[in-house]
Formats: C-alpha cells, sequence, structure tokens
C-alpha cells in the first residue's frame, strides 16, 4: 500500500486518457472489492442551520440568506424512527451531521445516546459535529461510533479562499483524534468550486498520503444553493468528476469511494461511469442534510439495471483483499 503519492504523479494520473484511467482504476478496484456491490448509508441532519462558520459552500452558515431554516436537535425517539426506515430501505450505516463548529455540553451528551440508539438497531453509526477534541473523540469511540466524517473539502492552497473560521490544520488536527481514538476515519471532498486540476489533485494527494488511508473517502460534487458565494459557480465538467473518482480509488485501493453530494444532478449513464471508475458506496435517502438526493427507488431501479448488489455489510470481510 502506497502513502507517498505525489501531486505530479496524481496530476499525470488525471492526465491519461479517459479509457485508459478508468481501465486501470477498474482493476484496482476487482482487485478489493467485488465489483458489482455498492455500500448505502443514510445521511440524516440532527440539527440544522445557524453554523457560525463561514464555508461558502454550505447554506447552514449563519453568514449567508439562504431557504435553509435553523431546527432545533432532533429527539431520541424522531432519530430512532428515521434509523429504522433507514434500516428497512437496505441502508447498513446510518450518519448523523449537526451544524456545529464543534459539540458542546448537553448537545455532546444526546449525540452520544443518539450513537447507542443508532448501534442497538445493529447499525453502523457515523456522525459529523465538526471538530472534536482528543477526550471527545475517545467518548464518541466508547459510545459506538463506528465512523467520523471530517472533510478536507479541498487543496491547502484553496482553503483559504472557501473558509476563513478555521484552518486546514484544525481540521487535520481532528482526523488526528478520530483515527488515535480507533474509531474509522470517513475524509474526502468537495470538487467543483473553480479549483484547478492540479488542486484537485493535491486534494487527493493529501487524503492518499494519509496513513492509513480513510476507511471512506467522499466525493462530493458542488450543489450550488440560493445565496451562497458558489450559487453562480461554473459547473464541473463531469468527465473531470468521474476522473476524479477513478484517481482517488487507484490511489486508495482499500478505501469505500462514496458518490455523495450532487448525485441528484447526476445522470444514470453519469452514476454507471463512476461506478465503473470505482465508486462502491453512495449516500442513500431522498436527502443530504439540506440538499436533495435521489429517491431510493430510482437508486434501486439503477442498481438492477446494473446488476449490482446493495452490500448487507460493510465491513472489511467484504473486501477482496488479497
Amino acid at each position: 500500500m502506497r502513502y507517498n503519492w505525489s501531486v505530479e504523479e496524481i496530476s499525470q494520473l488525471f492526465s491519461l486518457p479517459f479509457n485508459d484511467l478508468l481501465f486501470q482504476a477498474q482493476q484496482v478496484h476487482r482487485a478489493h472489492f467485488d465489483a458489482n456491490s455498492v455500500q448505502l448509508s443514510t445521511l440524516l441532519s440532527i440539527k440544522t442551520g445557524g453554523c457560525p462558520e463561514d464555508c461558502k459552500y454550505c447554506p447552514q452558515s449563519v453568514h449567508y440568506d439562504t431557504p435553509v431554516e435553523d431546527q432545533a436537535m432532533l429527539l431520541k425517539n424522531e432519530v430512532l424512527a428515521a434509523a429504522k426506515e433507514a434500516k428497512a430501505r437496505g441502508a447498513t450505516r446510518f450518519c448523523m451531521g449537526a451544524a456545529w463548529r464543534s459539540p458542546k455540553g448537553k448537545d455532546f451528551e444526546h449525540v452520544l445516546e443518539l450513537v447507542q440508539t443508532v448501534k442497538d438497531l445493529n447499525m453502523e453509526a457515523c456522525a459529523t459535529l465538526g471538530m472534536l477534541s482528543e477526550e471527545q473523540a475517545d467518548r464518541l469511540r466508547e459510545a459506538g461510533l463506528d465512523y467520523y466524517n471530517h472533510n478536507l473539502d479541498t487543496s491547502p492552497d484553496l482553503y483559504e479562499d472557501i473558509i476563513s473560521t478555521r484552518d486546514y490544520q484544525d481540521r487535520l488536527d481532528t482526523l488526528k483524534h478520530v483515527r488515535s481514538s480507533g474509531m474509522n476515519v470517513c475524509c474526502g471532498g468537495i470538487v467543483g468550486m473553480g479549483e484547478s486540476r492540479k488542486q484537485r489533485s493535491d486534494l487527493v494527494a493529501q487524503l492518499a498520503r494519509m496513513e492509513p488511508h480513510p476507511e471512506s473517502v467522499p466525493i462530493n460534487m458542488l450543489v450550488k444553493i440560493e445565496g451562497t458565494p458558489f450559487e453562480e459557480e461554473e459547473a464541473l465538467d463531469n468527465f473531470e468528476f468521474i476522473r476524479t473518482i477513478a484517481v482517488a480509488r487507484i490511489t486508495m485501493p482499500q478505501s469505500y469511494v462514496r458518490l455523495s453530494a450532487g448525485r441528484a444532478e447526476m445522470s444514470d449513464e453519469m452514476q454507471a461511469l463512476c461506478f465503473l471508475a470505482g465508486a462502491n458506496s453512495v449516500f442513500y435517502g431522498e436527502k443530504l442534510l439540506t440538499a436533495a438526493n435521489n429517491d431510493e427507488d430510482h437508486d434501486m431501479k439503477l442498481f438492477n439495471r446494473l446488476d449490482i448488489r446493495a452490500e448487507s455489510s460493510s465491513t472489511p470481510s467484504t473486501r477482496l483483499i488479497a
């Protein structure tokens, strides 16, 4: 397993002829995973809006006038009902997101209770709550949390143009605490925020140089939300997005590469190419925090057309690792 990818090497992968890149990515994918299987995760916003951060892509920020309305933290019975429904529809992992800079006080204690609620359903539990201290990461792990999501978002040199209320090292520190606690790391980024191909290469390099690699790597296409600074951002070319999936697969062979935000705007044909490029996980459900997502029936019809099976478990035992 390699952890020393350079930006130049990754840029060279991006520059391969499209067919050659996908062929290489598919070979890597088949060496480590069932090529016709996809892991399903469901994401629920347990506390919406009112976030003090100024991430330019996010409609939950207090800095922007967007259609998202602030909502108080969900009660245990509301989260339990959503998790049960997700499991009934085939999801194996239930992810909870809260619009915080970092969790505090009674809110954090409530999250610990919600983690146990999900675990009692025999589902994998994931959370994205902002920055964590070392102690918070340890307590989440003790509560049974399997995965913690904390994306790098973009390359280090573009980061300060996207977010000013925290720096890149803040994100790396949280990821260090998560890894040290023994939890699995879910970490990826967003493409289509005006970055260059070299900056996309740099984002992948940051992820691929983590040792070990993140167990889950969500690749998000920017969703342009009214009221955010990226509302009028030029759309990223679809083939460039597919290339990003393929490069992530090649450089992080044993990671689950997840199609995340932006999938509602993707055609079935584009998603099929993403699966060919090595994507093997999706967020499953009609909503991703505040953004629309494909409905479950449509997803299942697409999986049936492609003869793709939903995984019954996303534990490492399902992988085809030599």
